[in-house]
């Protein structure tokens, strides 16, 4: 059975996600110790209370602390996975040695292991198999969550374990909708950063928001497609941690892959884009692996294989964009 409440809860990755979590957590009470890769982050986060690099003047609560080693995971009840996807596996082995077996470990990173295909609660089975998996995923943005911004996500776990994690995790700006469908939250969240890059492009090239919602509608039907093949369940994908998410990273310059895909679109190449950048766009990675899985299971994903064509098999824009609008005529 899971503790009444979850009062001792260690984040790890001081990314803004990671801060916005941590100090959100530690508003509501709980004892928060968050884990930076960098060592000048954890002090700043502990001494002068602030995370310019990746939060900039968010003033953060005394009460955070922030460390670069694992030793704090052993009294952890709980643990927020925050790292980017494509290090989470890495992360989990280092953590290994210092969490106690069935402490939930609830991930938030939104992405699919390019090396290996894997969901992220695949990669957490594989690497640190004594947890117990939770999905948080859902329309949020860093900074709004650490301003306290009126946010809803969703929490895909057992129960009743997540019904104990969502009322820790939960707050009056933060709202928390329970699921047990984590196949379906990892879903959602991981193919939008590829279907957000898509609708960037279209904004770069100026090509109308017709187009940009044409690409939402159908993105999303990708979506529905490649989940149920996996068995998530439809109404998990009509919820904040697909249509939701997909909605607002698609809309919304403040979202990594959008922006990215503007500048795209905008005629910019991807090694000048990324080059420039600090934070981590995850759907130039996923787009790989979400393809794989689509294959895998014979699921159409023409959006998707796009924007796959563009940041990894070096199509142009323009090429991506005669594709699709050459595909035959079919029912929707």
């Amino acid at each position: 059975m899971p503790p009444a409440t979850y009062d001792r809860i260690s984040v790890i990755g001081a990314g803004a996600w990671g801060t916005a979590l941590a100090m959100t957590l530690s508003r509501h009470g709980a004892q928060v110790t968050l884990w930076a890769r960098e060592a000048a982050t954890a002090e700043a986060i502990s001494q002068i209370h602030e995370n310019q690099h990746f939060l900039p003047d968010v003033p953060l609560p005394p009460a955070l602390q922030a460390t670069t080693t694992f030793d704090h995971l052993a009294r952890a009840q709980a643990i927020l996975m925050v790292a980017p996807a494509q290090h989470v596996r890495s992360v989990l082995s280092q953590m290994r040695a210092h969490v106690v077996a069935g402490t939930p470990v609830v991930l938030c990173s939104k992405g699919i292991e390019q090396t290996t295909g894997c969901l992220m609660s695949e990669v957490l089975a594989e690497a640190l198999p004594e947890a117990a998996p939770a999905v948080l995923s859902g329309p949020s943005f860093a900074k709004d969550v650490a301003r306290g911004l009126p946010t809803a996500v969703t929490l895909a776990a057992a129960a009743p374990m997540g019904h104990a994690l969502a009322a820790a995790i939960g707050q009056e700006t933060f709202r928390v909708y329970v699921t047990d469908d984590v196949i379906g939250a990892e879903i959602g969240g991981a193919v939008k950063n590829v279907l957000a890059i898509a609708c960037g492009i279209v904004e770069g090239r100026k090509l109308g928001d017709s187009a940009r919602a044409a690409l939402i509608a159908r993105g999303f039907a990708e979506i529905q497609r490649l989940a149920a093949a996996l068995g998530a369940r439809r109404e998990t994908l009509e919820g904040l941690s697909g249509l939701g998410d997909l909605i607002l990273t698609s809309t919304s310059r403040q979202s990594r892959n959008m922006s990215l895909g503007v500048a795209l679109g905008e005629g910019r190449s991807l090694t000048e884009i990324m080059a420039g950048r600090t934070s981590v766009a995850e759907g130039v990675h996923t787009a790989a692996a979400v393809m794989s899985l689509a294959n895998k299971h014979h699921v159409d994903m023409p959006i998707c294989q796009a924007v796959n064509a563009i940041v990894n098999d070096r199509w142009s824009v323009t090429q991506a964009i005669q594709s699709l609008l050459s595909r035959p005529v079919s029912e929707e």
